[in-house]
């Protein structure tokens, strides 16, 4: 199969948590696990494969200043070429917020000069360390700090903490930006919810558990529900390989709706909420099983997608 590989930079001081969030995103370790990671020593290279063909070709750059300066030098034209995505962490309690700020400053002159199509994202990471009733305002200060220095490049920042689902949220968000003709995939999906009645239909890239796509056709009050999700189902997904199981699929079910998670195709889990409680699990389950080989045929089809799901 044709490979599409997108280049990651994963970029930020040492310490400020780069290592430990990848190994909970794509090395299923759990939060606590991460103490006993070491620092990254200049840099480290992973190859992760998403929906079949995708490939995300993650460059860990460690961050000891003797290595950052070395990127901006020497390494300049390795580092920063072909680059898709910059990640650039920032520690939200560093006492060296300058010295941060000019490394940053350094990594977008490198990009522009080598990848100034590349998307940014940055991550205030640690967030739980902040008073509860004070992380909105901090990160809304950082944020509007960093949009500014970005400029001519757009940067898109997220608050995240390696405890909660907000590091779910924006490596949804990061890997949703990679995906090619994402778009088609979410007309197929919408299809698929208003050929089936569901309220929400969530897709899950399988190894990860990041969302890649929804469609929704009922409001919901719970705005965080995606990586919430993401984060329960990753955990007992965990917690059934250490006992020598593989999780396949869940119901969920009470008065007010029902809850459907099963394996789709290869490389996806599909998430279907239903309120009617006039369909009966079987006919959900039946349609999901017979939508199958159609997203695998979206998957296969060589650097795009096809035409919509038919109604039936």
């Amino acid at each position: 199969m044709f490979k599409i590989k997108k280049k990651v930079l994963l970029m930020g001081k040492s310490g400020a948590g780069k290592t430990s969030m990848r190994s909970i995103i794509f090395a299923n370790y759990i939060a606590r696990d991460t103490r006993r990671l070491g620092a990254t020593i200049d840099v480290e290279h992973a190859h992760v494969r998403l929906l079949g063909n995708l490939v995300l070709n993650l460059w860990d750059c460690g961050g000891q200043e003797a290595f950052m300066e070395n990127y901006f030098a020497s390494q300049r034209d390795n580092i920063f070429r072909n680059v898709e995505v910059l990640i650039y962490v920032f520690d939200v309690e560093s006492r060296e917020l300058e010295r941060d700020m000019h490394y940053y400053q350094s990594c977008l002159e490198a990009i522009l000069q080598n990848s100034p199509n590349a998307k940014v994202f940055c991550l205030i990471h640690k967030m739980d360390l902040v008073q509860e009733d004070q992380r909105d305002a901090i990160f809304a200060d950082r944020e509007e700090d960093l949009k500014r220095l970005s400029k001519p490049l757009d940067c898109t920042c997220f608050k995240t903490s390696i405890w909660d689902e907000t590091l779910y949220k924006a490596w949804s968000m990061i890997v949703y930006s990679l995906i090619p003709n994402v778009r088609q995939l979410e007309e197929n999906l919408e299809k698929f919810a208003e050929v089936i009645d569901a309220d929400e239909v969530l897709l899950f890239e399988k190894a990860t558990f990041l969302v890649i796509s929804h469609c929704q056709r009922k409001d919901h009050r719970d705005v965080h529900r995606f990586e919430k999700v993401s984060n329960i189902i990753k955990q007992f997904k965990l917690s059934c390989s250490k006992l020598a199981q593989s999780f396949q699929s869940m119901e969920v079910r009470n008065s007010r709706f029902a809850a459907f998670i099963e394996m789709f195709t290869s490389n996806t889990y599909v998430m279907v909420i239903t309120s009617d409680p006039a369909i009966p699990s079987a006919a959900t389950l039946v349609n999901i099983r017979n939508a199958r080989k159609h997203f695998e045929k979206l998957e296969r089809v060589e650097g795009g997608m096809s035409s919509p799901i038919a109604g039936r």
